[in-house]
């Protein structure tokens, strides 16, 4: 599964010389009186970086400019995850955040991945309705042996929709590739990058590129690449999730809270009933499959949790009711995450194969599969001539700043773990509290990272920020991230 498609091997020892790429230049504009403070820029990139005089694609920017200029650094470039997430919306959201944190000595700049938002999008759909259409024909995963069938069909139908010229060329590697053109037409002489979750991933491939080309580089909630690269991610897709609910149900029943007592027990008990009857709520049809895509939101927003505890509780109660029976911007999310995905990791082909790697995400926890199926949609779709698949082992010119999580739901501690053990090079730091990504809800983690993005200084060994107080007693974390939402689609973030 490991094996990248790397056409005809000549037998003599031929050394590839690089294909000089020109710089384009960056003219930047305000974004409009809606985004004060901010500029944008589209950037423009080869299609394919092996022929760098032919087709092109577009990248979408915008940056927060550095408000100390006699000190400016340099720029920051941000990425925060998905894949498929727009760097520009997030920046817009974080872009202050990030600037006042770092004494305004950078530009802050996000962009859109090719493919992705504003970049030259992915559509697999003629508009939101049609995906609307096809996400709505099916459970959000199969749940039902009868229903495995149907789920992997109509999923594996998406290679052919999604055949567009900017499918062939969305890798990660070839997002690396951009980014370090970035770099080089920002005037940076290295890079400086701090990236979120599937950003990670990101950051983690640009640097076993590039790795002479690091000024600082920052991974926040980080997966594993040894894992994500060869579509093994499952092994901890299957159990990350488990570990940080098992949390929720001790914090639920210390503090008291609403799905309390004996929160695991009501729990199980609920699966069983939902999983025999859906439950309705409100007029709402819950379904199995919802109901685990609920708790495993838990993973990912610790600030969140009361609310998940109060719908839980709702269900559980309602557990005896009887079942129910002009167009916006495309969102291409969807769209974009299995572009990037399905062009990077190469998974197995036949559904037969599907459903035995199903059988062993399901014996990990309830929410195994739910990460599973929907890699379906890559089962018939090429991966990319140009993906990296490692070495993940490069000694880069600056230390490399690791931080993970001990309990989330998306990118296991074990992922950061393993990566700071790849890069010789790097430093681990610690959050011993609950959610995806520490920068979002933990000001230990937060200060440690802006001071290395300043001036490089780094935490020492062993460091552990300690956890946050119990998300159920802690009444100002409820007030941090409450728009917190995962994006529409069975497809969960990273």
């Amino acid at each position: 599964m490991r094996l990248a498609s790397l056409g005809a091997v000549v037998a003599l020892v031929l050394v590839p010389v690089p294909v000089a790429h020109a710089v384009p230049s960056i003219e930047w504009a305000t974004c409009g009186p809606e985004r004060p403070g901010f500029e944008c820029a589209t950037f423009t990139v080869p299609l394919d970086h092996d022929r760098p005089r032919g087709a092109t694609t577009s990248i979408a920017l915008t940056r927060k400019p550095a408000t100390d200029q006699a000190r400016r650094i340099g720029s920051l470039l941000f990425n925060p995850g998905g894949p498929g997430a727009s760097g520009v919306e997030y920046t817009w959201a974080w872009g202050n955040r990030m600037s006042a944190g770092t004494q305004g000595r950078f530009d802050v700049v996000g962009f859109d991945p090719r493919g992705i938002g504003r970049s030259d999008p992915l559509r697999c759909f003629a508009n939101d309705q049609e995906r609307a259409a096809f996400l709505a024909a099916g459970p959000v995963f199969p749940y039902e042996p009868a229903r495995e069938r149907p789920f992997f069909d109509r999923y594996r139908s998406l290679a052919s929709k999604c055949d567009k010229p900017i499918a062939r060329h969305m890798s990660t590697a070839d997002v690396a590739r951009d980014l370090d053109l970035l770099r080089r037409a920002l005037g940076d002489r290295k890079i400086t990058y701090f990236g979120h979750s599937y950003g990670s991933y990101l950051g983690t491939t640009y640097a076993n590129m590039f790795p002479n080309n690091i000024r600082a580089l920052v991974i926040d909630g980080v997966l594993n690449p040894e894992l994500w690269s060869s579509g093994r991610q499952i092994e901890s897709d299957r159990v990350a999730a488990r570990k940080v609910l098992d949390e929720f149900f001790r914090l639920c029943d210390e503090a008291a809270c609403a799905f309390g007592p004996q929160s695991k027990q009501r729990w199980q008990t609920l699966l069983a009933s939902v999983r025999a009857k859906p439950i309705t709520l409100n007029g709402e049809v819950w379904t199995y499959d919802r109901v685990i895509e609920w708790g495993l939101f838990a993973g990912f927003a610790s600030e969140s949790w009361t609310d998940v505890a109060a719908l839980l509780d709702q269900l559980s109660d309602a557990s005896s009711a009887a079942p129910a029976a002009s167009e916006p911007v495309y969102d291409n999310f969807f769209d974009a995450n299995l572009g990037n995905m399905c062009a990077d990791i190469e998974f197995p082909r036949t559904f037969d194969a599907y459903r035995a790697v199903s059988r062993y995400a399901a014996a990990g926890s309830e929410f195994g599969p739910y990460w599973w199926w929907s890699t379906s949609a890559c089962s018939d779709w090429p991966v990319n001539e140009d993906r990296y698949t490692g070495p993940w082992r490069a000694r880069t010119s600056a230390p490399v700043l690791v931080v993970g999580t001990y309990y989330d739901g998306s990118t296991d501690f074990a992922g950061a773990q393993a990566v700071a053990e790849q890069l010789p090079n790097s430093r681990l730091l610690a959050y011993a509290g609950w959610g995806h990504i520490a920068y979002r809800r933990n000001q230990c983690a937060i200060d440690y990272i802006h001071a290395y993005l300043l001036d490089g200084s780094l935490p020492a060994v062993g460091t552990v920020c300690a956890a946050n107080p119990n998300p159920f007693l802690d009444a100002a974390s409820q007030l941090a991230e409450r728009d917190f939402r995962r994006s529409t689609g069975p497809v969960a973030s990273r």
